[in-house]
């Protein structure tokens, strides 16, 4: 190992040293290497197994590497969606003294997967509008942070399931810029670029056979531009109106909170003589139900699974007749006496497989088809342990697809996956 290796770092991990930066990327041994799903890039990138987890090291020019790294900090201290920044790697050079590009280290982000990885299961029908919806709101966050992306596309996205829904994590920001605030035309810009890049992406899985039948690549990307106007619009929109009609706020309020979005700011005005107001979101955050049950049970979760979870914590108060209580009372016996037990119910060897709440959420869906079945109320257990045999041991593993390049994806058979709709 040259003598002039750095580590850039905000906490480095001494087991970086032990790694062969001596060598080009794409030859590192296998030894070295955790065999996980790859998306499509422009750059050498290898999955690592580093101090009992995994990381992703990408081989990047120099000063795109540090440029990169504090972007990805920058979106993390703002609690944006995207991978953890770990470190830059510079001052590399092989046996021979050749020198090496240097490397951007990030976190892996557990139980995501790229877009064609996705495509390579059996899913769900609509899965591709689900996945440009999950981009569409990712796109609208950082957007409102005042971050232009520059190349948004699937390839530079990892997604993980939230419910029966996608959440988007920004994977790839080294084109991307930070500003105070972004012009209509970059966001335009960034728009278009994001249509364009989807529409061929699609196209792409469609001449691999991998695309649903009835899936217009056109139309989908369409549905981006639509849905992210409408979704911009609903949170920086400004709404006037009469100043009888005040109960608008709390509609407006419940609104974004509908689509996922806390309000921790408005700016309300009114006219001279009070007639008019108007009412604009000043500061908004993703996650008002995560957040909700973050607080009352402590676990992390994504947004839908989060807004099932707490459904099904309002049934369990029903049922129990304890409407009266103190919320966190009945959130603790809840997770204590449902959601816990009905987790442990999943073998060791399968808790790989998906995350818990989204665990839970399938026993939840896969109850309410075997009660229907059976013309009974299927106890949750039981529910849970008929999950664990009849669907979740089918299932692909989503924390690790070991051995799977996703330039092999078209010649891998389709898991046998339960992907019935949603229970109501």
């Amino acid at each position: 190992m040259a003598d002039r290796l750095q580590i850039t770092a905000a906490a480095p991990d001494p087991a970086l040293l032990d790694l062969p930066w001596d060598i080009p990327l794409e030859e590192w041994p296998a030894s070295v290497l955790a065999a996980l799903p790859r998306g499509i890039s422009r750059h050498v990138v290898r999955f690592v197994r580093l101090s009992g987890r995994i990381i992703a090291v990408k081989e990047i020019g120099e000063t795109v590497a540090y440029r990169e790294y504090e972007l990805l900090r920058a979106l993390h201290r703002l609690d944006t969606p995207s991978v953890e920044p770990l470190a830059v790697i510079t001052g590399r050079r092989d046996a021979h003294g050749e020198h090496l590009e240097a490397a951007l280290v990030t976190q892996h982000l557990q139980f995501s997967l790229p877009y064609r990885a996705l495509f390579s299961q059996q899913l769900q029908p609509g899965t591709s509008a689900r996945l440009v919806d999950a981009l569409t709101v990712l796109l609208v966050r950082l957007h409102l942070t005042g971050f232009y992306w520059g190349d948004v596309s699937l390839s530079n996205t990892l997604f993980r399931r939230d419910a029966e829904t996608f959440a988007a994590y920004l994977v790839d920001a080294e084109t991307g810029d930070l500003h105070d605030h972004l012009s209509d035309g970059q966001r335009a810009y960034d728009l278009d670029v994001a249509r364009v890049n989807i529409i061929g992406e699609l196209m792409d899985l469609e001449a691999g056979g991998m695309l649903e039948a009835e899936v217009d690549p056109v139309a989908i990307g369409d549905r981006l531009a639509d849905r992210y106007t409408r979704l911009w619009d609903a949170l920086t929109g400004v709404e006037s109106f009469g100043a009888t009609d005040r109960w608008r706020v709390a509609a407006r309020i419940e609104r974004l909170n509908e689509l996922g979005f806390d309000v921790a700011e408005l700016d309300i005005v009114t006219d001279v003589d009070g007639t008019t107001v108007s009412i604009q979101p000043k500061v908004v955050d993703a996650g008002h139900h995560a957040r909700r049950l973050a607080r009352l049970t402590g676990l992390t979760v994504e947004e839908n699974q989060a807004r099932r979870l707490l459904n099904d914590l309002d049934q369990f108060r029903a049922s129990t007749e304890r409407q009266g209580a103190p919320e966190t009372a009945v959130a603790r016996e809840w997770l204590t006496e449902v959601f816990e037990p009905a987790v442990r119910e999943v073998p060791t060897d399968l808790r790989g497989k998906l995350e818990p709440a989204q665990m839970f959420h399938e026993m939840l869906d896969h109850r309410w088809f075997v009660s229907a079945e059976q013309n009974r109320d299927v106890p949750m257990l039981e529910a849970a342990r008929s999950y664990v045999a009849a669907v979740l041991r089918g299932r692909p593993d989503e924390q690790a697809i070991l051995g799977v390049d996703t330039a092999q994806l078209p010649q891998i058979a389709d898991a046998d996956v339960d992907e019935r709709p949603a229970g109501p």
